[in-house]
């Protein structure tokens, strides 16, 4: 009886790690499918606001900005994608183009501008 219960317990925990699984995967996909939408905004707001910036190392700081951009400000930047970029989105760019995450992406990526 208890090696029953044991082997039911077992199979009801696989299971949930199944599902864990699959809800990890539908996470991450939506996380790319968002930074995806979000790039363009970025290199919108890249060209525009940030003039020092030399046009050959847009797509650089642009996937810096992407990579280190938290859930929320991919969610804002993808938003920004579909109706416009505004001062919000200039913000949120600035603001992580100002991490030291992203200024090691740069330093690797665009060496000559740092």
């Amino acid at each position: 009886m208890i090696r029953a219960l044991i082997l039911i317990a077992c199979a009801g925990l696989a299971g949930c790690a199944e599902v864990q699984s699959a809800s990890d995967r539908v996470t991450d996909a939506t996380d790319r499918t968002g930074r995806r939408a979000a790039t363009s905004a970025v290199t919108q707001v890249i060209a525009i606001n940030f003039p020092q910036v030399p046009k050959p190392l847009i797509e650089a700081f642009t996937g810096c900005v992407i990579e280190n951009a938290q859930a929320v400000e991919v969610r804002e930047l993808a938003g920004a994608s579909l109706v416009g970029v505004d001062e919000t989105t200039v913000a949120v760019v600035r603001s992580v183009l100002a991490r030291p995450e992203t200024q090691n992406c740069l330093r690797t990526r665009a060496p000559m501008t740092i």
